[in-house]
């Protein structure tokens, strides 16, 4: 990425980038109350990271909550007929990976 883009703070976008992952995998146990907290975070320093190998990051946060969110509905209600556990199970495995694989890369200081 043009170093022009990025901010001079870029080590607090880094941090930030890696608390909201922490804090997406500490849900699992917290009900995902610590997950609605990562999501949270990702909204506001999204326009702080503007233009930042972090934009990714907190993008990748974001439509990850959303796109869990919906379709974590979905498949709960289909569980009625039993479809919905392999769901689910699918889902928490996307969810997980686009997890890990965020942390990873911004671990090593990489766009998602």
């Amino acid at each position: 990425m043009n170093d022009t883009l990025q901010t001079a703070d870029t080590g607090s976008s880094r941090t930030m980038a890696i608390v909201t992952y922490v804090l997406f995998l500490v849900g699992w146990p917290t009900f995902h109350l610590a997950t609605v907290a990562g999501v949270i975070l990702a909204y506001v320093q999204r326009d702080e990271a503007r233009g930042t190998v972090w934009e990714s990051h907190f993008e990748n946060v974001i439509s990850t909550f959303w796109i869990a969110l919906v379709c974590g509905i979905a498949a709960a209600i289909l569980c009625i007929v039993g479809i919905g556990f392999l769901l689910l199970g699918i889902l928490a495995i996307w969810f997980l990976y686009r997890t890990i694989r965020g942390l990873v890369h911004a671990i090593d200081s990489r766009p998602y």
